[in-house]
């Protein structure tokens, strides 16, 4: 036995410890083969309504509910039993999740007071796309246009006012990272009034 000297006093090691060392930095550059989609599921993952995956129910989802709560022994009232016992909740709940696929966020599990609740929730679907890009899809009226694209000014590229803009003395910033490689900012020289 080896003895190790701490602060506060000492640690007996058997001899034949071999300590293994692990970096705690990258020794070498990793490559990673799917960047590009690496860093777009990065990106989307930032984005709006990240948490949430989406659910189309099947046709028979209230069927494969009311199977797990059999399978369970949870059939004495039907749809009305109640989900009083937490342990009993969370085995249903887990069941259900192995069922369809679609597991109920932390934030409703208060709301499932029933089974019918749980049938209730895995009979609504989740639709997670931007509100914007569900605008994209539906047909609007022949006198509404939305202009889905940045109009940005700049003076060099943009001719037809022949460089001139309503607001000559204010810059067009891009101030997102995001944006800024797609998009042109155009800073204006600042005259001495």
């Amino acid at each position: 036995m080896a003895a190790v000297n701490l602060r506060k006093g000492f640690i007996c090691v058997p001899k034949n410890f071999v300590a293994h060392l692990q970096r705690c930095y990258a020794s070498s550059k990793q490559t990673n083969i799917n960047t590009l989609a690496a860093v777009g599921d990065s990106i989307a993952a930032k984005g709006f309504l990240r948490p949430n995956k989406p659910y189309a129910p099947t046709s028979n989802a209230a069927e494969r509910v009311r199977s797990v709560a059999a399978k369970l022994h949870m059939t004495s009232d039907g749809d009305q039993r109640k989900l009083t016992d937490l342990g009993e909740k969370f085995k249903f709940l887990s069941a259900c999740f192995e069922e369809l696929q679609h597991g109920v966020p932390n934030s409703q599990v208060h709301e499932l007071a029933t089974v019918a609740d749980v049938i209730a929730f895995y009979e609504q679907a989740v639709d997670t796309t931007v509100p914007l890009d569900a605008l994209k899809r539906i047909d609007l009226p022949e006198n509404l246009h939305i202009q889905y694209e940045y109009l940005r000014f700049h003076p060099e590229t943009d001719t037809k006012f022949n460089g001139q803009t309503a607001f000559p003395k204010s810059s067009t910033l891009v101030t997102g990272l995001k944006y800024r490689r797609k998009y042109g900012g155009h800073e204006v020289k600042q005259s001495w009034p």
